[in-house]
């Protein structure tokens, strides 16, 4: 894929963030403040300090204005929603160096709350899938029984499972069951 570091860690951020819906999963992945603190632990979100209810109130919203951005069904719908999420956004990009990672770009104003910083960082790098003409990439998981997204980052493009060893392994065993019953 031909994305930075600091893009691929945005869109998985992103996908990790959607699949906690439950317009997605069916459970409310962030359902209190310690999944919060989860989330932010587990996508190395660097100096959030202590978490309040508003955080969780404020990252879940966010949520679903990024879930209906990827679920739009053509491409001006995904234009017009990230422009409106962009522009509740401010947005002051700096150069960063922190926790072992290599230089990149921070999105998010001084002082931004969680929200705005995952609206911000998580924003622009959807914006540049969109400009790359690589939105594609962004895809739902063919399981029937599974809602989850995720970014397909294989050079062919050719990724339909969310997760091989799940998804696609029950899949994979499912077919073969069925052409060893025909």
């Amino acid at each position: 894929m031909p994305f930075a570091h600091d893009m691929v860690y945005s869109l998985a951020t992103l996908i990790d963030l959607i699949n906690t819906s439950p317009s997605v999963g069916g459970e409310e992945g962030l359902g209190d403040l310690r999944a919060l603190g989860e989330f932010v632990e587990r996508q190395q979100v660097s100096n959030v300090g202590r978490l309040r209810a508003a955080d969780l109130t404020e990252v879940r919203a966010l949520r679903e204005s990024f879930h209906r951005v990827i679920v739009a069904p053509d491409r001006a719908t995904v234009i017009i929603r990230l422009n409106t999420l962009l522009g509740g956004t401010r947005i002051t990009p700096t150069l960063a160096e922190h926790d072992g990672h290599p230089l990149h770009i921070h999105y998010f104003a001084p002082g931004a709350s969680l929200a705005e910083r995952l609206s911000a960082d998580l924003g622009v790098a959807l914006a540049h899938l969109l400009v790359e003409d690589e939105w594609e990439r962004l895809r739902s998981c063919s399981a029937p029984d599974c809602d989850h997204f995720f970014l397909d980052e294989s050079r062919n493009r050719s990724r339909v499972y969310c997760d091989s060893r799940t998804c696609g392994n029950r899949m994979h065993v499912a077919a073969y069951r069925a052409r060893r019953r025909a």
